[in-house]
């Protein structure tokens, strides 16, 4: 059954279409692609008419495969834009390898004429790296937020969902990509049509640049205890600079003797080991995702030496970080 929908009356303002180039890096994530492009065409659906058009490039102009192996057959490389087009470059698995000094080259072009460019999930690191996102606000998936921080010290970093700061965009990849095409909809043709894409996407939560993308701590580690979730939280903003269970007591109004106990009954650890937890796991995003040496990726996880460091890491993961470093070269995490 072909079912019609209710077309959106919208004020005629301007009949030219929008036109949006997605750069699709080697092996993008598909998802977020994926979002962004449908919440056009669904945009255009609704309104009964074409607001929206987009083109797919790429270095080398014929073909790219995304992360699921899936191949996309490409409409340009890379050549000159009109200053009304909106390009969105987007990443994923090991965008350090994608980001090429053509597209860095090509970036730096259209942003001096004038381009609004946008970054979808890892791809802030392209445009990062570019030197487009200095001075500005800027987000990326969470679990590439520690190794973008080390790398890029003049962006400023959030945990937005998206974030857009003039003519620059960001997602922290996945769904996000829904949210910031629904802001860029609403903006464009009014919040009644952006709506309506949201409610044929079955999106029953649009969420703004002021949400952050992961869950709560509470929602995280399964437990609704405020003392506890504050203890979390302290910790994982001090991984560099550990702080004593004692003080961390004390901070939260315990004793040490009644945090050891919560942290036995609700996480079945004591502090001092999920404390460790904590930083290990920042150190094994670092040594896959940059370049960081090893000694320079334990200083950043509050180690005093590489020796301990190495002790401990391997006591977790049953392998060093030498060994880490070596065998990840080529498969960096990301979503």
């Amino acid at each position: 059954m072909n079912i019609h929908p209710q077309v959106i009356e919208l004020e005629q303002v301007d009949s030219r279409a929008r036109r949006f180039v997605f750069v699709l890096l080697k092996d993008f994530t598909m998802l977020c692609f994926a979002c962004a492009v449908e919440s056009l065409r669904i945009a255009n659906r609704m309104a009964g008419r074409e607001l929206y058009t987009w083109t797919l490039a790429g270095e080398g102009g014929q073909s790219v495969a995304c992360s699921n192996g899936t191949v996309f057959k490409l409409d340009m490389e890379f050549g000159d834009l009109s200053r009304d087009d909106t390009v969105m470059v987007c990443g994923g698995i090991d965008v350090h390898a994608a980001t090429t000094r053509t597209i860095l080259n090509w970036l730096r072009r259209e942003a001096r004429r004038g381009v609004t460019l946008g970054g979808l999930c890892t791809a802030a690191h392209t445009l990062a790296k570019a030197g487009l996102l200095d001075g500005r606000r800027a987000t990326i998936h969470w679990e590439n937020q520690d190794s973008f921080a080390e790398e890029f010290e003049n962006v400023i970093l959030t945990k937005s969902v998206f974030v857009i700061d003039g003519n620059r965009m960001t997602t922290a990849g996945g769904t996000a990509s829904i949210d910031l095409m629904l802001k860029l909809i609403a903006d464009d043709h009014g919040e009644e049509l952006a709506n309506a894409v949201a409610d044929q996407l079955i999106y029953s939560s649009i969420r703004t640049d002021q949400d952050t993308q992961r869950l709560s701590i509470p929602t995280r580690i399964g437990v609704r205890h405020p003392k506890l979730s504050r203890v979390v939280q302290i910790m994982e903003q001090a991984i560099e600079d550990p702080i004593s269970p004692a003080i961390l007591a004390k901070d939260v109004g315990l004793s040490t003797r009644q945090l050891e106990r919560l942290f036995r009954r609700y996480l079945d650890r004591s502090p001092k080991r999920y404390y460790m937890e904590l930083r290990l796991q920042k150190a094994r995003n670092l040594l896959m995702q940059t370049d960081m040496s090893v000694i320079n990726v334990a200083l950043a996880c509050g180690f005093a030496s590489p020796s301990h460091f190495s002790k401990c890491y391997r006591a977790h993961y049953g392998s060093t970080p030498y060994r880490e470093r070596g065998t990840q070269s080529g498969a960096r995490l990301s979503i």
